[in-house]
């Protein structure tokens, strides 16, 4: 036992001493380094490197990239991974299995072809797996009701990464996330911001291993996946994107979903905070490339000659909290609309009515966006994030966002009742549609009641989205 376990610790060594780089570095002449060894003794070497170590290896120089594609050693791994499971195993089938595939299939192959089998069929099991976890669906947000666990096994996290006018680049794992009833709320801060004056962009990736054990965490230092989610501009950081303030902090929103805080004083970063809606959230995490966003397969309308299609059998759900703290938690049923409340390109549909008090809904506690830092932590009063999913009469998502919002001060209506509490609404806006919520703050009972919340769709969506001409 312990000549086998010195024997096995001798040839570990001999590998990284064979692997070492040249003083030079990569480009480097070899020189007596361990690569210029003869091949058959490198490919001894490797066969003891797993899949991940391989794929890191292939990326040092040509010669390893060439060594490392070596079919004998991927179609042994591949065998290991999806040879058939038996009863009675034993520690040698792996090698015949590996053995006898080598003998049929290997020398007939372009290099690098049992290392390509083996990535293809790796991640489409990963795949599979999600996909089966995504078909369940949530009755009340018309949204997969597994995401958490979708997360879990593709392993999928999400970086920012800031940009410098000269090129350089900072990648920055997140270190807060909370998981909502239809959104992610992830965070980013620390001490070690790069200067905000020689940033330009800051890119949304999603990263996912491209190997995932399900029965480890997701490793960082492996190979991963980076999948472009979003990208922003860091020069947008004026007051037309102020959306909040405390003593410590400015807060700026950049679309879609974005926070920025600056400290006060020293005019940096401070912390970043992206809320992302789970609609299609794997797909775009995932499916993309580190330099272009993933995009959504094209939509066929289903026809219909009802003259009010496209106007009834809505379903809406409303979120809106800050860190793991849910204000308001809403779903309505059967909404419709006329032709009458078209107007401006947009159709209005009503949800809660001014004038029915039995519709109005008190929010939990006082609206306020929490944030913190290894340093401070505050509040920005007023703000928080809203989650809003509309659904067709189909039950598919017609209008999905989440976003920061804040509370603004608003006259009483002209035309509605005359309620004893400061008036406030909230207004959100993008390419589909208009939200507008009014709020009234009751002093006796020291809460908030939302009164009326009216939303403004797109005649120029519904009719892409029915195939309607409205």
């Amino acid at each position: 036992m312990a000549t086998g376990r010195a024997r096995l610790l001798h040839q570990h060594w001999l590998g990284v001493q064979a692997l070492r780089l040249p003083p030079g570095g990569v480009g480097a002449a070899p020189g007596s380094s361990g690569l210029s060894l003869p091949a058959e003794i490198l490919l001894k070497i490797l066969s003891y490197l797993d899949a991940a170590a391989l794929l890191c290896l292939g990326c040092v120089n040509r010669r390893c990239y060439h060594l490392a594609n070596d079919n004998f050693i991927w179609v042994r791994i591949y065998s290991a991974a999806f040879s058939p499971k038996r009863s009675n195993w034993r520690a040698d089938s792996v090698e015949r299995t590996a053995a006898s595939v080598s003998l049929l299939s290997v020398e007939d192959k372009a290099a690098g072809y049992w290392k390509e089998e083996y990535l293809t069929k790796r991640i489409a099991s990963v795949k599979a797996a999600v996909a089966q976890v995504l078909k369940v669906i949530n009755p009340y947000t018309g949204l997969p009701a597994k995401t958490k666990e979708a997360l879990r096994i593709s392993g999928l996290s999400w970086v920012i990464i800031l940009k410098e006018r000269s090129g350089k680049e900072h990648v920055l794992e997140h270190v807060d996330l909370f998981i909502n009833d239809s959104s992610v709320t992830i965070m980013w801060y620390g001490k070690n911001w790069p200067c905000l004056a020689a940033l330009s962009t800051l890119d949304l990736c999603g990263v996912t291993p491209v190997f995932m054990d399900r029965s480890k965490p997701p490793t960082k230092s492996g190979p991963r996946w980076h999948s472009l989610v979003a990208k922003y501009s860091l020069t947008n950081l004026t007051d037309a994107t102020l959306i909040g303030c405390d003593r410590f902090v400015r807060v700026f929103h950049l679309d879609p979903g974005l926070l920025v805080g600056l400290w006060k004083r020293a005019e940096e970063l401070a912390f970043v905070v992206a809320s992302l809606h789970f609609h299609q959230l794997v797909e775009r995490s995932t499916l993309g490339s580190a330099s272009a966003p993933y995009e959504l397969p094209p939509h066929t309308p289903l026809l219909d000659d009802s003259p009010e299609y496209g106007l009834h059998g809505y379903q809406l759900h409303v979120d809106i909290h800050s860190s793991g703290t849910f204000y308001l938690c809403s779903t309505f049923r059967n909404l419709f609309t006329k032709k009458g409340y078209i107007e401006n390109g947009y159709v209005k549909l009503i949800v809660i009515h001014f004038q029915n008090s039995t519709e109005h809904l008190p929010l939990v506690g006082k609206l306020g966006l929490c944030w913190r830092t290894d340093v401070f932590d505050g509040c920005i009063q007023s703000c928080s994030m809203m989650d809003v999913t509309l659904l067709d009469e189909y039950g598919k998502p017609f209008w999905c966002f989440s976003s920061p919002v804040r509370m603004r001060p608003s006259p009483s209506p002209s035309d509605g009742p005359t309620f004893a509490g400061e008036t406030y609404c909230i207004d959100y806006k993008d390419s589909a549609g208009t939200v507008h919520v009014e709020l009234v703050w009751l002093e006796e009972t020291e809460e908030y009641f939302m009164v009326s919340l009216v939303l403004y769709l797109s005649t120029a969506k519904l009719n892409h989205w029915f195939g309607t001409e409205y």
